[in-house]
């Protein structure tokens, strides 16, 4: 019996590997491609049969176990304590993933902290359950993909916090613009979606819909049932909370049409801004019309975070401040986020006192990278410069309290280099008998390049905008390659 269970792992192994992924995603591509132009046309009975064929195909549960047992959470088992971690787990997977008798498991509560000290619940499900998920999302994505407002950004392929950022630029920076923004946080929103709206309204299997809506989670060894929400850890999630909340640039420019009044809206995730042309227009004739857009999905907007606010005061939207200065936007690092980096910077560094240089190198060149990609579209030279700055001065602490006998100018020959525009901390050690140095990204040194938004009608399931996306695609590569590489051999 344990021979034949050998050779039954061998023989899913080596047909896991021997899987053409490039004909397995043409073939899922082409059936979405399907569903979103059956959905385009209001054909619904047409895209419910095409989600029915692909979420039944072989080619599309491949896909699904694929993206969890690959992706980030991949090593976090559920309840279950189940992970996929070889290629003969994963090929089993694919032949057990079915609808008929299927029951969803409860989750697993975690907690992550946030940014104001609380902590985030997330909802840790079964891998089973999230490959059932994910499967389901290859069949409803070409649907949010097509009825999803144009300028929402968030959870979409293809587009992103710069898409959403260079938005608000072009809505914002004539004279002629609207002046006032109203800054809207929508309070819990996956804790607080309605499941009977979103059982009347998303187009997907009702079963396995309401599995997983209803399954609950266990916390501390207790199980506790679900009546609303969504879980914040389940793949499907964010694209289910697109779809509550599609409608909302739709409801904004109806508004704008009927009152004569110059309305934008631009949308990420749960966060969005909507400018207007004066405080009484977003005070007396939009947002009263948000309040019931999202009392009837369960929803209520965070009377903390949502403001109105003039544009020459600015605001801060995903981690950026816009405002006018003397009549010129200008797009900038936020303030809160600027010292936040540094301050889990000093942190990381405070607690590795003895940590190899080659190690700390390895750590902070990710984050630094990171961290200057995402703010590069914007007016960030200055900022880069004061967090290289800070940066220098952590460093130089760190090495020199490595050495207290040392004279300083022993510390500085040690761990740096001299280089055009002052001295670069780096580490070095032998590779195959050749010396090689680890340097440290240089942040100030990050070229900043103005970013192209994304057509707001564009999606990957309309063949129209095939070659624009792979276009965007290769320049986007093209210019990730900015920053030094960790290891240079010399």
């Amino acid at each position: 019996m344990m021979a034949s269970n050998e050779v039954s792992a061998s023989s899913d192994s080596t047909q896991w590997q021997s899987i053409n992924w490039k004909a397995v995603k043409q073939h899922v591509l082409k059936l979405q491609m399907r569903i979103a132009k059956a959905t385009r046309e209001g054909k619904h009975g047409k895209s419910k049969a095409l989600q029915w064929i692909l979420t039944h195909s072989t080619s599309a549960k491949l896909l699904a176990v694929k993206r969890v047992s690959q992706n980030k959470g991949s090593k976090t088992p559920g309840i279950d304590g189940i992970i996929w971690n070889t290629d003969a787990r994963c090929m089993t997977a694919v032949n057990q993933l079915s609808r008929k008798g299927y029951h969803a498991k409860p989750l697993r509560r975690i907690y992550i902290p946030k940014k104001n000290g609380k902590l985030r619940p997330l909802g840790i499900p079964c891998m089973i359950d999230r490959a059932q998920q994910a499967l389901h999302l290859l069949a409803l994505e070409p649907i949010s993909e097509t009825v999803a407002d144009l300028n929402s950004y968030g959870f979409r392929p293809n587009r992103s916090a710069a898409d959403a950022i260079a938005q608000c630029f072009k809505c914002l920076c004539m004279k002629r613009s609207s002046q006032w923004v109203l800054e809207g946080d929508i309070k819990a929103c996956f804790d607080k979606i309605g499941h009977q709206w979103l059982i009347d309204n998303i187009q997907l299997d009702k079963r396995m819909l309401k599995q997983w809506l209803g399954c609950g989670y266990i916390d501390k060894g207790l199980f506790y049932k679900t009546a609303e929400g969504t879980p914040q850890g389940g793949i499907i999630s964010p694209t289910l909370m697109l779809l509550t909340l599609a409608g909302l640039e739709q409801l904004v420019k109806s508004i704008a049409r009927k009152t004569g009044n110059r309305v934008n809206f631009i949308g990420y995730a749960d966060d969005f801004v909507i400018t207007g042309s004066s405080q009484e227009v977003l005070v007396n004739e939009i947002k009263p019309q948000l309040i019931g857009f999202l009392q009837e999905r369960g929803l209520t907007l965070s009377d903390e975070k949502t403001h109105i606010t003039h544009i020459n005061d600015g605001f801060d939207f995903l981690g950026f401040n816009i405002r006018k200065y003397k009549g010129k936007l200008l797009i900038k690092p936020s303030k809160s986020n600027v010292l936040l980096f540094l301050s889990n910077l000093r942190e990381f560094i405070r607690k590795h006192p003895t940590i190899p240089v080659n190690d700390l190198i390895k750590i902070l060149n990710p984050k630094l990278r990171g961290w200057a990609n995402y703010y590069r579209h914007s007016v960030a030279k200055q900022v880069f410069g004061y967090v290289g700055h800070q940066l220098f001065w952590l460093l130089w602490r760190w090495a020199v309290r490595r050495h207290p006998t040392k004279s300083k100018d022993w510390v500085r020959r040690k761990y740096y280099m001299n280089r055009i525009g002052g001295w670069q901390f780096h580490g070095w050690q032998k590779i195959a008998n050749m010396d090689c140095h680890f340097n440290l990204v240089q942040i100030a040194q990050t070229p900043i390049k103005r970013h192209v938004k994304i057509r707001s009608a564009a999606t990957p399931y309309d063949p129209e905008y095939e070659v624009y996306l792979g276009k965007r695609k290769r320049v986007k590569e093209s210019r990730n390659s900015w920053f030094d590489p960790v290891l240079a051999a010399i």
